[in-house]
């Protein structure tokens, strides 16, 4: 098959030839750097695309992505909710109540906000559902006075499915004897696991009449409606726009942006702070191909000198040597890309079994907001991670090659 003669003469410099064993061990230190450095840029913006997917379809399916809520309580939700439907960016509506307090079992303590659900509405908002370990949403009975709570929980309480449990609210009744804590009574019929330890841990769920009843409200009344949007960034506007249709100073609008915006943000920002960094390794990978090649150029002034002399033009000199970096580049590049595809489909996998091998946990729940490593490869990311090393590397043939077109054959052969 035809090739020109610079794409010749620049792929039989990437192999070892008698004299040149050392500069060509240099090419494949060159090509193993960059392909670690495209690997593990591949694997991190996986991870951290994981991070990122969880945080939206895992947490933010279980926190509303925003309420309208109303200082009083609401006596007709489903007026509300009609006229929330209206919007087109409202895919469904909940109603809700929240009381905080403790959950005490045998003198152990818990704290914890309980969301008062109606659980036939509550599956249209909340991915909730999906999460059980133990009994369903569906379990929740009005008058039965059944909670639903996290394994976290569960496992600090000491409680299982059909245990009782005391919630202790933050109000006191006064008595002729004194005052008392407000006490109540519930019966656990479901645990869950979500993987976030805020939510396994201090998250409780029981009907929303009963709770109505503990905060001495109509069974009908609710504290306001969580909606479920179509776009996550709009929700403050759409919120904000529907308690602005229903009265301003009638009802107030709150979205996930305030309780768990900031990690959201958090999580971004390292995802672009982490890339840059592990670009600026791809880049020192991609320029130790200047060593290379000034080290190839170096090596080769007599072969340079007789192509002069044969012939040969300054552009075709410069064009061999770039030849040489470019395959040095390329083939560093695939094989990073190819290896990082993989890492990145089992790093999940890998940690959870190194997890389960070393019998200590990596991500902590309580300090992280999952527990696991999650994963995400992205195609955009694959392509603008080689293209970036692709990029480097091209740039970093041109100053050698240049240095090899400007020798002057005279020069060159003078020691020969």
């Amino acid at each position: 098959m035809f090739r020109p003669l610079f794409v010749y003469i620049g792929t039989r410099y990437t192999r070892a030839k008698r004299r040149n064993h050392f500069v060509s061990f240099i090419s494949l230190t060159s090509m193993i750097g960059l392909a670690l450095g495209v690997l593990v840029m591949i694997v991190v913006l996986s991870v951290m695309n994981g991070f990122d997917h969880e945080m939206r379809t895992r947490v933010l399916g279980m926190v509303p992505h925003a309420t309208v809520e109303s200082a009083t309580a609401i006596d007709d939700w489903r007026s509300l909710a009609d006229t929330a439907l209206e919007n087109p960016q409202v895919l469904a509506v909940a109603p809700f109540s929240q009381m905080q307090g403790l959950l005490t079992n045998e003198g152990k303590v818990q704290k914890v906000l309980i969301n008062a659900v109606d659980p036939l509405e509550e599956a249209k908002v909340s991915i909730i559902g999906d999460f059980f370990r133990q009994g369903r949403l569906q379990d929740l009975e009005a008058g039965a006075f059944g909670i639903v709570i996290g394994d976290k929980a569960a496992a600090k309480l000491g409680v299982g499915l059909g245990d009782k449990i005391t919630f202790v609210a933050p109000e006191v009744t006064v008595t002729p004897a004194g005052m008392f804590p407000r006490l109540k009574r519930f019966t656990v019929v479901g645990i869950f696991h979500v993987g976030a330890g805020e939510i396994d841990g201090h998250v409780a769920m029981t009907h929303v009449q009963d709770l109505a009843r503990l905060q001495r409200r109509r069974a009908d009344q609710v504290q306001g409606i969580r909606l479920k949007v179509a776009d996550l960034f709009q929700a403050p506007r759409t919120a904000w726009t529907l308690a602005q249709t229903l009265g301003e100073r009638d009802y107030y609008a709150r979205d996930w942006t305030r309780t768990h915006g900031n990690l959201y943000q958090a999580i971004r920002m390292e995802k672009a702070m982490i890339g840059l960094l592990l670009l600026l390794i791809v880049a020192v990978a991609a320029f130790n191909i200047i060593s290379t090649l000034v080290m190839v150029v170096t090596d080769k002034k007599g072969d340079i000198a007789i192509l002069r002399t044969l012939g040969a033009t300054p552009g075709q000199i410069m064009a061999i040597f770039m030849v040489q970096g470019t395959v040095i580049g390329v083939v560093g590049t695939l094989i990073g890309a190819l290896l990082g595809i993989f890492a990145a489909l089992n790093v999940s996998a890998g940690i959870a079994a190194l997890e389960r091998a070393l019998g200590m946990r990596f991500l902590d729940a309580d300090v992280y907001f999952i527990d696991y490593l999650p994963s995400q490869l992205m195609l955009a990311d694959v392509l603008l991670v080689c293209a970036a090393a692709l990029v480097l590397s091209f740039l970093a043939t041109l100053y050698p090659a240049w240095r090899a077109a400007r020798t002057q054959p005279a020069e060159a052969l003078r020691y020969e």
